[in-house]
């Protein structure tokens, strides 16, 4: 006869919780934020810190677009707008998401620019640098009725009377500030003396150049070209030296007018902080899938965006360098 060991009720117990735990941790991800899961394991959200209709908007939307049409994201992309301080209220809230990798954000050269004119406390690198994306080319634009026809004739009346012309763009310090300051400098006069409005978005900019709040509105060349093509706009230049077609016609740009200018504007997305190292790798992985598909060329195509695709710890070096570039840049231009 074989005797075999009989369980009591209160190791039964004790093995049925340890299971229950196993399954619980197994599914959940374990402390710390680790998880064996395959990312993303929910919905993941893009932040954009600022309006509606600007280009932080139009490329998380074209990311989440690109990331839902073509399955690379195995659940739900969300994006949603947090307005405020040249993206400087967004990445505030971003570090109340600290150590999750689902919580993305929008950024770029406009955010560091801002982020240091208002002389804020946290700073882009208090984020987990993903990948830069694009970059493009500014457009400088008037109302099809301006008095303005070229852009030296812009710099002309700014050098007579710096008050007589308002620029108009995104936040103040952002790219498009940035770039009025280098075009000013290279006629030789004074950019301290510029007057500059600085919008939220770039429904709102758009809005204040057909408006006639400003006499000459700076943004993206894809933020344009639609008033542009319909003839509610006045291209007056690009600031790349690169020669591009815009709204169907060799764009003019600022070089082609004497003023030594070559800028372009980035756009990246980086992650919530704190996140863990394999985080960070399967965050990357998933926009390195975006930016090799076929969808995303299609959008660079249709928008006109440069590819600067930079991921990792190119991107983390990048945009520390930057940071420092910009800091810099304000402080030479008086800005």
């Amino acid at each position: 006869m074989t005797f075999r060991p009989v369980m009591t009720r209160r190791a039964f117990a004790a093995t049925a919780s340890a299971l229950s735990l196993s399954v619980l941790l197994g599914a959940c991800g374990a402390p710390g934020g680790s998880s064996t899961a395959a990312y993303p394991s929910q919905a993941v959200e893009i932040m954009v810190p600022a309006a509606a209709g600007g280009g932080w908007d139009s490329t998380g939307r074209a990311l989440q677009k690109v990331m839902e049409s073509e399955k690379i994201s195995s659940k739900p992309v969300e994006v949603f707008n947090i307005e405020g301080g040249g993206g400087a209220t967004g990445l505030s809230q971003l570090q109340g998401d600290k150590g999750d990798p689902h919580k993305l954000m929008m950024t770029g050269l406009v955010m560091i620019g801002s982020l240091k004119k208002a002389n804020s406390p946290v700073k882009l690198t208090d984020s987990t640098p993903i990948a830069t994306l694009t970059a493009e080319a500014e457009a400088f634009v008037v109302p099809a009725s301006s008095k303005f026809k070229t852009i030296t004739d812009v710099v002309e009346a700014f050098k007579a009377d710096p008050a007589s012309v308002t620029f108009g763009g995104g936040s103040a310090g952002g790219s498009d500030h940035l770039v009025v300051g280098q075009l000013i400098k290279a006629a030789g006069a004074q950019p301290s003396n510029i007057k500059y409005v600085g919008y939220s978005g770039g429904g709102e900019a758009t809005a204040g150049i057909l408006s006639g709040d400003v006499a000459v509105g700076v943004s993206g060349i894809s933020e344009f070209e639609g008033q542009i093509e319909s003839g509610d706009m006045r291209l007056l230049a690009i600031s790349s030296a690169e020669k591009r077609d815009v709204a169907g016609s060799p764009a003019p740009t600022l070089k082609e007018a004497g003023f030594d200018v070559d800028f372009n504007n980035w756009r990246a997305i980086v992650a919530a902080p704190g996140i863990s190292e394999e985080e960070t790798k399967e965050v990357t992985a998933l926009i390195d899938k975006v930016h090799t598909s076929q969808a995303w060329a299609d959008v660079r195509e249709k928008n006109g965006w440069t590819d600067f695709y930079r991921s990792g710890d190119e991107a983390k070096k990048f945009i520390n360098d930057e940071t420092t570039r910009v800091a810099g840049l304000l402080e030479e231009l008086g800005l």
